[in-house]
């Protein structure tokens, strides 16, 4: 019998039901579960994805969830609709999918600790320069809407200002999650922030 072949390189489905099928119309029905695992390896894996996205690159998935069954059967257990996997949350700078460092979180708060870095351009995350006053512009993400914390003279002042305003969001996010895995990460992450110790963070 020919051996299925390896998604990425690495993922074994090894699903004893159809993954994908089709539904009224003719449209295409694929397993959640099966869905996010794919997704995890692509991020892991995928060449083309890492052209999008290099900060993934060097991101490895556990030897374990390899197998699909046994990925599906962790998620199984968590509460995951409306939610994304994240690897890092729990274990700031994680760079391994695996049951230990993973838990599902809200999209939100996903976002919340995305380092934009190929983004930002130049000078420190969270600091712009605005031609029209001359001076250094600090702003912060909040809920998706972009929020101006002033102008200041130099790029360290204003990435001051926008490292005080990140911690605080973080705090506050901290406090208001039920999972103590999720909420001494949170708590984790704003102390490296408040150090300095900024890294390009992915989920």
């Amino acid at each position: 019998m020919k051996k299925p072949r390896k998604r990425f390189g690495v993922g074994v489905n090894d699903a004893d039901y159809a993954v994908e099928s089709r539904g009224p119309g003719g449209k295409r029905l694929r397993c959640p579960y099966y869905v996010a695992w794919g997704s995890m390896l692509s991020r892991s894996y995928s060449p083309a994805y890492h052209a999008r996205q290099p900060t993934y690159i060097g991101v490895t998935v556990c030897e374990k969830w390899h197998s699909f069954m046994a990925f599906r059967a962790w998620m199984e257990r968590q509460a995951w609709q409306g939610k994304h996997l994240d690897k890092d949350i729990i274990v700031p700078g994680n760079r391994v999918y695996s049951p230990d460092t993973c838990v599902f979180v809200p999209p939100a708060l996903n976002s919340l600790l995305t380092d934009s870095a190929a983004a930002r351009g130049e000078y420190p995350i969270g600091v712009y320069w605005n031609k029209w006053s001359k001076k250094f512009l600090a702003r912060i993400a909040i809920a998706g809407h972009q929020r101006c914390l002033g102008y200041f003279t130099c790029p360290h002042e204003a990435h001051m200002a926008w490292r005080k305003a990140k911690v605080r969001l973080i705090r506050d996010a901290a406090r208001e999650q039920d999972d103590p895995r999720i909420y001494a990460g949170l708590m984790r992450h704003a102390a490296r922030i408040e150090r300095g110790e900024l890294t390009e963070n992915a989920a």
